[in-house]
Parts: C-alpha cells; structure tokens; sequence
C-alpha cells in the first residue's frame, strides 16, 4: 500500500472515487477488492485529516465584527491542537 501523506486532498479523493468506482462495478477479484478497500480507508482517514487542518486554519481567522476583511491570521499548527 502506498504512502498517502504527500498526496494533496485532491488526489487523495480522486484515487477514493477512483476505488469506489471499481468496488461498485464488481468486477475484480475478492483480494483486489480487500487491498482496493484497505487503500480506500487510509484514503479517507489523509482526506478526513486534511479537511480538519483548513477547517482549523479557519477557525484561526480573526474576522471583525463589521464584516470588514480579517485583520490578523495565525498560522496553524497541528501539535499545538492536540
């Protein structure tokens, strides 16, 4: 099974789609199907992930009350969350 941590959210989703695709037509072989599926659940854990990290790095943009444009943005950092 290959690393998933370099791919972005994109090509980690599209690879998803991509396992999805091929467990739905049934058309590979049961231990295909098992590797397809191990794969397609790191998949979703590296999108899940990254997903968390920009809704984190949003909630770390301080808006005015007015509605005006951010004032400030702190960089995120995932150690500091845990």
């Amino acid at each position: 099974m290959s690393d998933t941590t370099e791919l972005s959210f994109e090509d980690a989703l599209r690879q998803l789609e991509e396992i999805v695709t091929k467990l739905e037509r049934g058309d590979i072989s049961l231990d295909e199907a098992i590797t397809a599926y191990e794969k397609g659940t790191a998949l979703k854990a590296h999108c899940q992930k990254r997903l968390e990290e920009a809704r984190l790095k949003v909630e770390k943009i301080d808006v005015p009350a007015a509605g005006d444009a951010a004032s400030s943005a702190a960089p995120f950092d995932p150690a500091a969350q845990s």
